[in-house]
């Protein structure tokens, strides 16, 4: 396939991604989240209760058109706990539940498995087996809600099945293997929790390779204090630590950027890896993903500006046209190859730290 053609499958991708969620109008939920009426709690034994697992084929062994990585799960030595975000966007059914996603719901785990799973996750086979669980996903109406009691509830219950998905992870599938936290959005916001509640100064610290917690828009982004003892990565190769980035157009600053604390964000330009502000060009960027899981190098460039990201408009066909300012469904995408070699670097440090 031409890079004249598989420009055009990336415009195709970006034309999609802001179609859907945040670019929609909003959904409104009616009425107060209930206790009462809530999804079913997942079963973790069952494997259908998992989107990813090693054990079974699913979207995240895929590997992109002409790309040159394969699927390691097999081989791999480390293990990855991947959270997923917010994909329980849309109006729910009058007979669905309102303010968490089912994980019975065959419409929405496609709708997980074949965006987040496939175009995220995947990041991760080159050098991870990857466990990614179905979850009671706060909708994100959640998000958006002046009512903080019902975005809570909601929040709560998310977690609640992630914590749970983990320790039995823990019990049934680790064997003390070393442990890649990976998320996005929502993801990220249970992400945090999670490692503060397993990592932060426990015994389970030692496992811990490196922490991707990209695109917390759903509350404070990770700050360089945001756990006691686990620090913002700040060299390619260190382990034990959390990187975490947003990512928007140049010259363009989220609302409540102040409020929100993304002035003091602890991010890093995930083609260099570094917390400087130092440009690096597009040709630092080894491939992104396009429509139809595609392969395109050179996407973008990055700068890290006052705790954003920047990126210039993608290097595509029909780039002058491109009017987007926030890429935040683009944070993993665009940056695909970059996470899935660094992570492979990452990983061989701690195996040699750690060789007996």
């Amino acid at each position: 396939m031409n890079s004249k053609v598989c420009n055009f499958f990336f415009v195709g991708t970006l034309i999609i991604l802001l179609l859907d969620g945040c670019s929609k109008p909003l959904v409104v939920l009616q009425g107060a989240y209930r206790s009462d009426n809530v999804p079913p709690a997942p079963r973790y034994d069952y494997e259908n209760c998992w989107a990813a697992l090693p054990s079974k084929r699913d979207a995240a062994d895929s590997i992109p058109r002409n790309s040159n990585a394969k699927n390691e799960q097999a081989s791999a030595a480390a293990d990855l706990f991947f959270v997923h975000p917010t994909i329980y966007t849309y109006q729910p059914d009058s007979n669905a539940y309102q303010w968490n996603g089912d994980v019975n719901d065959a419409i929405l785990n496609h709708k997980v498995d074949y965006s987040t799973i496939l175009n995220q996750a995947t990041a991760f086979n080159g050098s991870c087996r990857i466990y990614a669980p179905r979850y009671r996903q706060a909708h994100y109406y959640s998000f958006v809600t002046q009512n903080q009691t019902d975005r809570q509830q909601a929040l709560d219950l998310a977690y609640a099945d992630v914590k749970a998905a983990f320790e039995y992870y823990l019990q049934n599938y680790n064997q003390g293997r070393p442990i890649v936290i990976a998320s996005h959005s929502q993801g990220t916001y249970h992400a945090k929790r999670l490692i503060k509640a397993f990592f932060d100064g426990k015994p389970l610290q030692n496992k811990l390779v490196v922490a991707y917690l990209v695109g917390d828009i759903t509350g404070v982004p990770a700050q360089p204090n945001e756990f006691e003892n686990i620090k913002p990565a700040q060299q390619p190769n260190e382990i034990g630590g959390f990187v975490s980035w947003h990512t928007y157009g140049r010259d363009f600053l989220p609302d409540k950027y102040v409020i929100n604390h993304f002035q003091t964000a602890a991010c890093v330009n995930p083609l260099t890896w570094h917390l400087d502000e130092e440009y690096a060009p597009k040709e630092l960027n080894k491939g992104g993903i396009g429509l139809k899981f595609t392969f395109v190098p050179q996407v973008v460039d990055a700068q890290v500006h006052q705790g954003v990201l920047w990126i210039n408009k993608p290097y595509i066909t029909g780039r002058a046209f491109v009017k987007n300012r926030s890429w935040h469904v683009a944070d993993i995408n665009f940056f695909w190859q970059n996470i899935r070699e660094n992570v492979a670097l990452r990983l061989e440090t701690y195996l040699k730290v750690n060789a007996k």
